[in-house]
């Protein structure tokens, strides 16, 4: 039973945040039976750039929740590989998806508005979930130590909306976890992305293609009918970068993707250009009583391998299969939330070690200009032993300990 924004209103578990982790915990929690509302502060899912990566282990919980066959009809491009130019002609695959034995050993490439409105429509056949949208949480409610609930702000005014349990979905930037006092740890990240996007016709097949000089590399991402790209520079660069000009910034691009030249026109301003502040920390604590956070709430990540999405809804699941029974017995305790916590711990760890390893030995000595391509030792290795490509592809398809959907949440499709 969701709240009326402007009163005073219960339910079982507040999701703050309509993103990719809070829908998919709001689902599967309606799924159990649990009442679960859900606060997302825009009037819709339209925004622009943000992740739109679905890897093979979201794909697979996706098919486990029987949402396949309307998934599949949702327009998409698949990325099979990431490979690198070497040469004029030659490519080296450092990623080959097609190698995992799994249902879809493919990156499915869908604006992430479309799977949050899928998710959406599927949690509104259950009678105990409730989205309410324009709905902010303002403030957390505490009593006796505990977080009872949120303050609200919607159409109708403010409110509150008490809960058994708050998770927080909020973000990198989560307003939740900054009134609840928990303080993330910053770990050291000396890269910034800007992104953008040319029409065109998928042109580079179904991979993502790096394109590296000294001082600056791109990523292109093959969409429908267009090419969404990754500009990669220098953190703090992003005042020089506008001051330059869109002129300089379609002669960059131009020079690293000649194959585009003729389309950087379609960069009419640096307004075009979408700069994200690569961040990448994690909470210590990732709980209060009364209150968890998940996904980018609990631990920002790099951009690199686009697995920040689907780290975050590993994490909703793991939340509701250890949460679903406490919440409907009306009894979560502060060592049911340090198990989620506990679960996902070393998936997060591990996979922002990576990340960071590979800014160091990839990313980094190209935009500090000491290199202009990979690191050649793991390059030579993937020229000669092709199959060493399924380690990359396992570990951003698959991950470390991917989650799967609990029994009470399992459909047919």
């Amino acid at each position: 039973m969701g709240a009326s924004a402007g009163k005073r209103e219960t339910t079982t578990c507040a999701v703050v945040g309509g993103g990719p982790a809070g829908m998919v915990l709001a689902l599967l929690l309606a799924r159990a039976g649990v009442d679960v509302t859900v606060l997302e502060k825009h009037g819709d899912f339209l925004r622009d750039f943000r992740g739109d990566t679905v890897h093979p282990s979201t794909l697979n919980l996706l098919d486990e929740l029987g949402l396949w066959r309307r998934f599949s009809e949702i327009p998409q491009s698949r990325v099979e590989q990431a490979v690198f130019p070497v040469g004029d002609s030659e490519t080296v695959t450092v990623a080959d998806l097609r190698r995992l034995r799994v249902p879809h050993p493919y990156i499915a490439m869908v604006p992430q508005w479309d799977l949050l409105n899928l998710l959406a429509e599927s949690a509104a056949e259950e009678p105990s979930f409730t989205l309410r949208m324009k709905t902010e949480a303002t403030g957390i409610i505490r009593e006796r130590g505990a977080v009872r609930g949120v303050r609200t702000s919607g159409p109708d005014g403010d409110g509150e909306l008490r809960a058994d349990l708050v998770v927080a979905c909020d973000g990198r930037d989560s307003g939740l976890r900054r009134a609840a006092g928990l303080a993330t740890r910053e770990l050291p990240v000396d890269i910034d992305a800007w992104w953008f996007r040319l029409p065109g016709d998928v042109w580079t097949g179904e991979a993502l293609s790096p394109r590296l000089e000294k001082g600056r590399m791109l990523v292109v991402i093959p969409r429908e009918g267009y090419l969404q790209i990754a500009y990669l520079g220098p953190k703090g660069t992003d005042f020089q970068l506008r001051e330059r000009g869109i002129e300089a910034f379609r002669a960059d691009v131009a020079r690293l993707l000649p194959d585009a030249a003729d389309r950087v026109g379609a960069l009419r301003s640096m307004d075009d250009v979408k700069h994200l502040d690569v961040q990448v920390d994690r909470l210590p604590v990732w709980y209060r009583r009364g209150l968890l956070c998940i996904g980018d709430a609990a631990h920002a990540m790099s951009p690199v391998g686009g697995v920040g999405i689907n780290l975050a809804v590993q994490d909703a699941v793991a939340a509701a299969t250890r949460l679903a029974g406490p919440l409907k017995r009306r009894r979560v305790s502060v060592g049911d939330l340090m198990a989620v916590q506990r679960r996902r711990w070393l998936p997060t760890v591990v996979t922002q070690g990576m990340q960071l390893g590979m800014h160091r030995g990839a990313l980094d000595p190209v935009l500090r200009a000491e290199r202009d391509g990979p690191p050649a030792v793991p390059l030579a290795v993937l020229r000669h032993f092709p199959p060493a490509s399924a380690v990359l592809a396992y570990a951003i398809g698959l991950g470390v300990r991917p989650e799967h959907a609990p029994e009470f949440a399992r459909r047919q499709g």
